[in-house]
């Protein structure tokens, strides 16, 4: 299916249900992908019949049947519109069950309609949708929107990474000392004392919003030592890798997709020199850490 044909159902989707207006819909002319859709790949997500942005915060869901709702809605409408037109790739998403088929595909699309479903049903404007595709391994088209604060992050392998139409880039900090860090709002704060002792701390939500931040320079950097899934990263990877960065698991590994065991142990991402020195401390913080419980 023609590239063009996926795009004019996005945005009939995207502009049925109020989520982008129409007229907002041009994106930077990108080189055409090789891979069969274009690599202008729109967001697709949700809002709740405005345009994005103008929702008050009690729009984006004040209880767990309004998050349930939404993301079971948005992750329908996504695998109906990318699955219809390429029906021989393979899906990952949170809201559907794994199937080892996709282990023998070369391109698979992993997804994640709602990241960061605790500040959605919050209010907290700090969730996204995230949209990755993977051909053998690594991600080569990227989408993260956060319809709150009307977001729209894109990347393509090799033709950089956009925030609105505008290319964005990693901030060129290689002192660790004094670096912004935007960390998990959940994730226990004592994890990052090693951090905390030398730079400055932001919370943010959504990890994919928060790679996707990074990747635009708005924070020097983002970490975690949690077991990340692959829909949570994916897409913001690539954000960050094509606007100049370095993306890496806990033991300082580069991150394949598409793998078995669909997730990684701990992610760092910031530019390349960045990230080495913020991966040691990483390491470090694990052995304490894990001194500290054997004592």
């Amino acid at each position: 299916m023609a590239a063009t044909s996926l795009l004019s159902s996005m945005r009939q989707f995207a502009s049925g249900v109020g989520l982008i207006p129409e007229q907002d819909w041009e994106r930077p002319d990108l080189a055409a992908s090789p891979y069969g859709i274009d690599s202008t790949l729109a967001s697709i997500g949700f809002e709740d019949g405005k345009a994005a942005g103008s929702a008050s915060p009690l729009t984006w869901g004040a209880a767990s049947f309004v998050r349930l709702t939404a993301d079971l809605a948005a992750n329908r409408k996504i695998r109906e519109i990318i699955l219809d037109r390429f029906p021989h790739d393979g899906w990952l998403s949170e809201e559907d069950k794994d199937s080892a088929q996709r282990l023998g595909l070369s391109r698979v699309w992993v997804v994640d309609p709602i990241d960061g479903t605790k500040e959605f049903i919050e209010g907290v404007p700090q969730f996204a949708v995230s949209i990755g595709f993977v051909v053998d391994g690594c991600p080569k088209v990227a989408v993260v929107f956060n319809p709150a604060e009307g977001r729209l992050y894109q990347a393509a392998a090799g033709e950089g990474a956009y925030l609105n139409k505008q290319p964005i880039r990693v901030t060129p900090r290689n002192d660790i000392d004094g670096a912004l860090l935007l960390v998990s709002r959940s994730e226990p704060r004592r994890k990052f004392q090693v951090f905390v002792d030398r730079c400055e701390i932001k919370p943010v939500g959504s990890i994919a919003f928060r790679l996707a931040k990074i990747a635009g320079g708005d924070g020097d950097g983002t970490l975690t030592f949690r077991s990340i899934r692959e829909w949570d990263i994916c897409a913001g990877v690539l954000m960050v890798q094509e606007a100049g960065g370095k993306v890496v698991d806990g033991n300082g590994n580069a991150l394949r997709f598409n793998q078995r065991e669909a997730r990684h142990r701990g992610v760092v991402a910031a530019n390349g020199h960045l990230t080495d020195g913020l991966q040691n401390l990483w390491m470090k913080a694990v052995s304490e850490s894990t001194e500290a419980r054997s004592t």
